[in-house]
């Protein structure tokens, strides 16, 4: 069949005429839709009735500056974190597809390209192979394939499907959004983008991402931290009420009723009363909390990419710091995966190291030559090879001159018979496992061309044995002519060197450090994997390493019980990782596997974090969390460092806020009731809830992955959030700073020293002051658990700059906050006093630390 495919000006004809393959996701939300969302914030909800009382009462009280502060609060609140969130959505959302592109193989102007599958048009012709994904709806003009069809039907069955010429019948047509399982085929595209199946789908049910694991955590703390703040804000206000209204009346009836029956009096004590409550709800809802897993991750994008590490799901990342036991792939993963053909050796053990040593024997050439190439799915074009695995791609670059036969049918590579077959007219050509094959082959073929009977096949075996023992990997070659099938003649076997990458050296060691015990699965022989495992130092002196065969003749119970020592499985099956993911999940690990091929799609999904190689197949990225851009094992470490860093931030960050909300909620609560009214203002309890909030999530957001956190054991994944080591930086360091604010209002040591006048204004823009400078400088305890608070700190740019800038702003609000912020300028000195009396946070938190390296505490963030 000649086939040809679009030229150019076809190509802008379709497009033009049947539409773009870009399908636009519906689920993506628009500032001004995340805008109208903010309003719907507890917090903001309660500024809106706190605005509304006030635009009551103005006229009685003519507070406009307040009134309109509060205004301008709401609005900024909503603008910076709807911008935010759509900020760093829109960045997520451009990254991902900038990395996860997708490309596929068409005929355009007569030749094999690959292109975006977004470029993809009506009538282009596909070549489509196992493992790879169905991009636009299409028919099969050439070949028959086994499909999956699960994610349009929810169904995982192999679906047989053929070449066929008719545009109506459903039966073997192509929808995009289905993979190839097994086989090869031409698909001819009839429909692309939202014209597909699976774009007509999208457009009637935009797709909903649904919350995280640990983003559900972080709401639900959020709502039993809210929880406790509406109580205490309730409290507070019938605490005031009957201070005001029973007790400043000496419990007297009629004074009590005088009291009741003026409802100016009333509406004033209530005004002043939700007044408290609202102060308590503002500094005790953490809103920000849940926010804190995207902000993460969204900050950390960037670096995640630079480290070929794409992620896929947010639970992939999550879970990732949790792994304890890694299954990992060998070839591609710890090795470069450019497998290279050091040479063929015949029946007799002669090695011939390329072509040229084979031109001697020209029968033998032939037969060794036609082996490689036409038994073989990659194929030349314009130089490059192109299509097929990396294996049948080494094959062809060894020989590719040969003579062609007329093919009339192939059995592509599957991991679980692993063998490749083509069937031509006159022959029957297999490559793949020595196993598989040997049993079957009664004669070979000598350099001559002769073909002779087998009557030693040991000493094929003891060949194969001593290059495997080098690292070699090896495939045996046979043939049979269609007389005799069943009977193969033995070619020789291909010794096939693939290098370990030097990065696997450290990526191991960092994973091994991180008390994460890694087992290699790989379908090469024992003494090849061994080689590979020694070398890496995955096997130690009393380490085991199984076949596979081995592996399946152990029941449950036996593997959980070597599964500490286990560290190799050999010629193994795609069957033997999935149960491998099972039985270990089975003792509570939290189990990372890597795969790249359609046969680990199943164990990808079982594993507590699917781990796909970037040039594998798309049936294992979807079924995967993460994607390894790079294929690489030290990139694998890398994720499971950010996962670390992405949770230990998010602790740090409620190490910070609720320390806080500690005392924020102290003061608001023992205030009223020691004589302390309200000792900040709404305006500046906005302004404190945006540093505590906004501010610094995005400075926590960008603390950088510190190699020390690979030394620590791995954590449950559904640790607690806040741990001991928290509980305890947050009550001492949050009851402090309270304890510190209510000596600092009540002593009049502190009143001396600060300006004195009748409405104590000077006094409380000090307070203001001490109580902003303390929330930064704790911030520096919040980020490590070191003794020196600058650990790390150059490679967290944002932090130093935010809370710079903080200090900036309110050291300016200081001096010309005027009204709005009810402050007045205080002097030099006054101002070096609150620094030095806020900056005592440090210091006393060093006292705690200190007592805990003492007590040999284990346990940090």
């Amino acid at each position: 069949m000649d086939i040809k495919g679009l030229n150019d000006a076809e190509v802008i004809q379709n497009r033009n005429k049947y539409g773009s393959n870009k399908i636009e996701t519906k689920n993506e939300n628009s500032f001004w839709k995340l805008l109208i969302e903010s309003l719907g914030d507890p917090i903001i909800k309660i500024l809106l009735v706190v605005l509304a009382v006030k635009i009551v009462f103005l006229f009685r009280e003519f507070d406009w500056f307040e009134t309109l502060g509060i205004f301008i609060a709401i609005f900024l609140a909503s603008f910076i974190s709807s911008i935010s969130e759509y900020g760093s959505g829109k960045a997520f959302n451009k990254l991902f597809e900038q990395n996860s592109q997708i490309f596929v193989r068409v005929k355009r102007n007569n030749k094999l390209v690959n292109i975006p599958s977004e470029e993809l048009v009506v009538n282009d012709i596909v070549y489509l192979s196992s493992g790879e994904a169905v991009l636009a709806d299409g028919i099969i003009i050439k070949g028959d394939v086994t499909v999956d069809e699960s994610s349009l039907t929810g169904e995982s069955y192999e679906i047989p499907k053929k070449a066929t010429t008719s545009f109506i019948t459903d039966t073997n047509k192509l929808y995009k959004g289905s993979v190839i399982y097994s086989k090869e085929c031409i698909m001819k595209v009839t429909s692309v983008g939202i014209n597909t199946l699976y774009g007509n789908a999208l457009s009637e049910l935009a797709e909903q991402n649904p919350d995280s694991p640990l983003k559900l955590r972080l709401r639900e703390l959020a709502k039993v931290i809210s929880r406790m703040g509406y109580i205490a804000a309730f409290l507070v206000f019938i605490s005031y009420l009957l201070s005001v209204i029973v007790i400043s009346n000496h419990f007297e009836i009629d004074e009590i009723i005088k009291t009741v029956s003026n409802p100016v009096l009333i509406i004033d004590y209530i005004i002043y009363g939700l007044t408290l409550a609202v102060t308590i709800i503002i500094v005790s809802v953490p809103e920000g909390l849940p926010m804190m897993v995207a902000l993460v991750l969204s900050t950390n994008m960037k670096r995640m990419i630079k480290n070929n590490v794409l992620v896929r799901k947010l639970v992939g990342i999550e879970t990732a710091g949790s792994i304890n036991i890694l299954l990992t792939d060998k070839t591609g993963t710890l090795t470069k995966g450019e497998l290279s053909v050091v040479g063929i050796c015949d029946y007799d053990e002669t090695k011939y190291s390329n072509e040229v040593e084979l031109i001697k024997y020209p029968e033998y050439l032939k037969i060794v030559a036609k082996s490689l190439n036409i038994n073989n799915s990659s194929e030349i074009v314009d130089g490059k090879i192109i299509g097929g695995n990396s294996t049948d791609q080494s094959l062809k670059k060894f020989i590719n001159t040969y003579e062609k036969e007329e093919i009339i049918s192939e059995e592509s590579f599957d991991s679980n018979n692993k063998y490749s077959t083509c069937t031509t007219k006159d022959h029957f050509y297999i490559k793949g496992a020595s196993e598989v094959i040997l049993p079957k082959c009664k004669f070979y073929i000598d350099k001559h061309g002769h073909k002779n009977i087998i009557s030693d096949k040991q000493k094929i075996m003891e060949m194969i044995s001593k290059y495997t023992k080098k690292g070699m990997r090896i495939i045996t070659l046979a043939y049979s002519d269609m007389k005799s099938i069943n009977s193969y003649i033995f070619v020789g076997i291909i010794l096939i060197q693939d290098e370990i990458r030097p990065e696997s050296y450290e990526g191991i060691s960092l994973i091994q450090d991180a008390s994460i015990d890694v087992i290699m699965i790989t379908g090469d022989a024992l003494d090849t994997a061994l080689v590979v495992a020694k070398e890496l130092n995955i096997m130690k002196d009393d380490s085991l390493a199984l076949t596979s065969d081995e592996f399946i003749s152990l029941n449950s119970e036996e593997i959980k019980e070597i599964l500490p020592k286990l560290k190799v499985i050999a010629r193994a099956k795609p069957t033997d990782k999935s149960r491998l993911v099972k039985v270990a999940q089975e003792k509570n690990l939290v189990v990372g596997m890597t795969g790249d091929g359609v046969n680990d799609a199943p164990a990808l999904k079982k594993a507590d974090v699917g781990f796909a190689m970037g040039s594998g197949t798309e049936v294992a990225k979807e079924a995967s969390d993460i994607v390894i851009l790079d294929n690489n094992i030290k990139s694998i470490s890398m994720a499971i460092l950010y996962g670390r860093t992405i949770f230990k931030n998010i602790r740090k960050f409620i190490i910070f806020q609720l320390t806080v909300n500690i005392c924020a909620m102290t003061l608001s609560i023992i205030g009223p009731f020691i004589g302390i009214s309200t000792p900040v203002t709404v305006m500046q309890m906005l302004w404190i809830n945006m540093i505590m909030d906004t501010l610094a999530g995005l400075a926590f957001a960008y603390e950088s992955p510190s190699l020390e956190y690979m030394k620590e054991k791995s954590k449950p994944k559904n640790v607690s959030i806040i741990n001991y080591y928290m509980y305890g930086e947050i009550l001492f360091t949050g009851i402090y700073s309270a304890l510190l604010c209510l000596i600092f209002l009540k002593t009049p040591f502190f009143k001396e020293i600060i300006r004195y006048d009748l409405n104590n204004k000077y006094f409380m823009t000090a307070f203001f002051a001490l109580f902003v400078f303390m929330g930064i400088f704790n911030a520096f305890n919040a980020r490590t658990s070191h003794f020196n608070l600058f650990h790390n700190i150059r490679k967290n740019k944002v932090f130093i700059i935010i809370f710079l800038l903080v200090g900036i702003i309110q050291i300016y609000f200081i001096y010309f906050g005027g009204t709005i912020f009810r402050t007045y300028g205080l002097t030099l000195k006054e101002l070096i006093f609150i620094l030095a009396l806020a900056f005592t946070v440090i210091p006393v938190d060093l006292i705690r630390k200190s007592y805990l390296r003492k007590k040999n505490y284990q346990e940090y963030v």
